[in-house]
């Protein structure tokens, strides 16, 4: 099955979304880098948030994908919890340190995807 990175980025957006996330932001960073398409980036209000945003998002992928699965780091701290897919990469924050690391600055290059536009 070939995956639409598009597809898998905009999927990743409604499920954070649906499961409290904030501040949603997907930057398109495929004509930047060559280590992904799409950066997910978000936060969640506590640990706990943070460990469900991103337990939800991989099985929804899992489902959505035929069996899909990431590489995943940071899940037990729940302060920063890295989910690659290869050419999305998620993150998922707790606002303190989503504001230390500040990936949209660092990636200020990448374009914004609106969230109202279409992956």
């Amino acid at each position: 099955m070939t995956i639409s990175p598009r597809a898998l980025a905009e999927l990743v957006r409604r499920v954070a979304g649906k499961k409290k996330a904030r501040d949603i932001t997907v930057l398109d960073i495929s004509k930047i880098s060559i280590i992904a398409d799409f950066f997910v980036i978000c936060s969640g209000s506590s640990s706990v948030n943070v460990q469900a945003i991103a337990g939800e998002i991989v099985d929804r992928v899992r489902e959505e994908f035929g069996g899909l699965t990431p590489r995943v780091e940071g899940y037990r701290e729940g302060r920063w919890v890295l989910l690659d897919y290869g050419d999305v990469v998620i993150h998922v924050f707790q606002e303190e340190e989503r504001r230390f690391y500040n990936l949209e600055r660092l990636w200020g290059d990448a374009p914004v995807v609106a969230v109202s536009a279409s992956l």
